[in-house]
């Protein structure tokens, strides 16, 4: 090979050599959005409200592993695990981060940067979220459970399932903030009913038995407000109610489905579909502080005919035909 000939040959070759890193990175795909999703159950309690998120995504072309990655986390109705879950998602640089309930305070302390979306949130302006309805302002904006007339509602539903009803229980989580708001508002509404009512307060999962066994023959019904301490363990709060002949209304659809008589509140499902929306808006680049946080538009009444029967409940005709979803 000539002199000339190798001057040439070798230029060529360094041409090549330094173009193939840029070819690689070419063929290399850009890094898809990433969702961080803190889930504050399990995953089997929350699987219809994922499964209608997810389905709401699709809809919008985010395809999860195709265009989108969802990283998910579950806390497991542990409150100490979303504090560890939002400082994972911060260090991962998540695009956005959605979760509900009191993890949502959890994320907005852990980041101020990262957009946090709540499908569910019991008062989000008094809890801190956000600023107002209407103008969120920070990082997180969602969906409110704000709706001023449940307790009224499940009160009614009750007394026309159990007539006469003159002594209520009510059970909740002392350490969740929101369920002490809801206990507060069930509380005014049976007193101003001129019901008699007696509390059950937990704050872990070893208080449920002892709560039941100091109720025993102060109570005909018992409300139940829903957390993820109780979401986790409502069976055994359906089985406890149920072993001492007491009704149950719940807030939504799981509980009554794992035995509970009755629920009537928000449609969770149908919270989690319509929190996809927003987090579409907010990877397509719209600004979080400016989406206005919205209420729920559809309330499911849930009978379980098999508790009912079990505890020697005739449910009227008309109380059924009201009904969303009965449970046989």
């Amino acid at each position: 090979m000539t002199d000339v000939r190798r001057r040439e040959f070798i230029t060529l070759l360094g041409g090549t050599a330094a173009a193939w890193p840029l070819a690689a990175r070419a063929q290399q795909p850009a890094k898809l959005p990433t969702i961080g999703f803190l889930g504050t159950a399990t995953r089997s309690d929350m699987s219809l409200r994922v499964a209608a998120f997810v389905q709401r995504l699709r809809e919008l072309d985010w395809i999860e592993g195709r265009t989108v990655v969802i990283e998910y986390r579950w806390a497991e109705g542990r409150e100490e695990r979303y504090t560890e879950i939002a400082a994972e998602f911060v260090r991962r640089k998540v695009d956005v981060i959605v979760t509900a309930g009191g993890a949502v305070l959890a994320a907005k302390q852990a980041t101020s940067v990262i957009p946090i979306v709540f499908p569910v949130a019991s008062d989000p302006v008094g809890g801190g979220l956000v600023a107002s309805l209407a103008r969120p302002g920070g990082n997180v904006t969602g969906l409110s459970l704000q709706f001023t007339d449940l307790a009224g509602k499940r009160l009614e539903l009750l007394r026309e399932l159990v007539p006469g009803l003159g002594r209520l229980a009510i059970m909740a989580n002392v350490g969740y903030p929101a369920a002490m708001l809801e206990m507060g508002e069930i509380k005014a509404t049976a007193r101003a009913l001129g019901l008699e009512v007696a509390t059950l307060e937990i704050r872990r999962a070893e208080d449920i038995a002892p709560a039941f066994e100091a109720l025993k023959g102060r109570a005909e019904a018992l409300c139940v407000i829903a957390d993820p301490l109780v979401t986790t363990n409502r069976i055994r709060i359906n089985t406890l109610a149920l072993g001492a002949r007491l009704p149950t209304m719940h807030g939504f659809r799981e509980l009554a489905e794992a035995a509970g008589l009755m629920s009537y509140g928000p449609s969770f499902p149908d919270l989690y579909r319509r929190s996809g929306d927003y987090v579409d808006k907010i990877l397509r680049g719209m600004k979080q502080a400016d989406i206005p946080v919205e209420q729920p538009t559809k309330f499911d009444l849930v009978i379980n005919l098999t508790t009912a029967k079990a505890l020697g409940l005739e449910i009227p005709s008309t109380l059924l035909a009201r009904a969303d979803e009965v449970i046989e």
